[in-house]
């Protein structure tokens, strides 16, 4: 029979070793006329996998929406001033939060339920949360295919919603 007071501490101990770090990010609109609404957070945690990005977000459009991070954390005036997607490397290519060779800043996709909610973790394999801090968390409109073609930064749409990553 297993000790149940063994699996406690196991299973807390790998908790404490996966996450090391933890930020809230506020999101916002950044699109129409409801621009400046809180829609709810993000929790990014640092693990040893990477950055878990934990969204509890409302009042979004149904569907499959591109995620990345941002240059600069500006989320004011339709967030105009966030820059592109984080590319320290100056790779100036947009393929993905899986290989090496692009944007730090591509991210998985963002999933909305029909109720226009999102709160599937989404797990940034390629970064860690030193990286992202002062930059901006952006969420577009459509989906991101991970590729400049047929189009620009994986045929994404327009920035939704935006909020500025705080330092820990």
């Amino acid at each position: 029979m297993i000790n149940m007071r063994y699996v406690l501490v196991l299973w807390l101990g790998l908790g404490m070793s996966l996450a090391c770090a933890s930020i809230q990010i506020p999101m916002y609109l950044v699109k129409g006329n409801q621009s400046g609404q809180k829609i709810g957070v993000i929790r990014a945690d640092d693990t040893i996998y990477g950055v878990l990005l934990t969204p509890r977000l409302h009042h979004l459009l149904p569907g499959v929406h591109g995620f990345h991070v941002h240059e600069f954390p500006f989320c004011q005036h339709h967030a105009q001033g966030a820059g592109g997607h984080l590319d320290p490397e100056k790779t100036n290519q947009h393929s993905g939060p899986y290989r090496g060779n692009g944007h730090l800043g591509d991210l998985p996709v963002l999933i909305v339920d029909r109720k226009g909610e999102a709160t599937l973790p989404i797990l940034a394999p390629r970064l860690k949360l030193s990286q992202i801090e002062g930059h901006a968390l952006m969420i577009h409109v459509g989906e991101d295919n991970y590729s400049d073609i047929p189009e620009k930064l994986g045929g994404g749409g327009a920035k939704l919603a935006c909020g500025s990553i705080p330092y820990h």
